[in-house]
């Protein structure tokens, strides 16, 4: 590879990290084709920044009343639902940015409590200029909608979820 090609391919490099950053996503997979023989493949990913902390013992004192403090917490990751693993969710079919209207100022395709239909469109995904209209997967009511107007999303996140 000469050195013009390294510097364009950082370059590259660098835009998508860029493109990464500016639309909120986490992964960004592209090959680059420049002959029969040789190609760029380049996965740019984002981790989020993980806080972990370390707690000392409790002296043999304080043990007896930490039982009773971490009941709560406890029952916190319960009440916490993955709205990915609902039956009902509809998920994204591709990266894209999400709208939940035709165009503008539109009435929204969907709204919590509104009863669909399959193959109804409840929602578009914008990718590569392209419109998508995303359908109901199946009849029934919205419960939830998990996205905004206008936000990205990644390819399998939930968008809203359907009972």
């Amino acid at each position: 590879m000469s050195k013009q090609n390294s510097d364009a391919d950082v370059a590259f490099i660098s835009a998508l990290a860029e493109l990464l950053n500016k639309n909120d996503l986490t992964e960004l997979s592209v090959k680059r084709e420049y002959g029969e023989d040789d190609s760029l493949e380049v996965r740019v990913v984002k981790q989020a920044n993980i806080v972990t902390t370390q707690v000392a013992a409790p002296a043999p004192v304080a043990y007896a009343a930490a039982p009773a403090a971490a009941a709560p917490a406890a029952a916190a990751p319960a009440a916490i639902e993955d709205p990915a693993q609902h039956p009902g969710a509809v998920t994204s079919p591709m990266v894209g940015t999400c709208y939940m209207a035709a165009e503008p100022g539109a009435t929204p395709f969907i709204t919590v409590g509104a009863t669909v239909t399959e193959g109804q469109t409840v929602l578009i995904i914008e990718a590569m200029k392209t419109m998508n209209h995303i359908p109901a997967p199946k009849s029934g009511t919205v419960k939830r909608i998990l996205v905004d107007d206008g936000t990205p999303v990644e390819y399998g996140a939930p968008l809203l979820i359907i009972e």
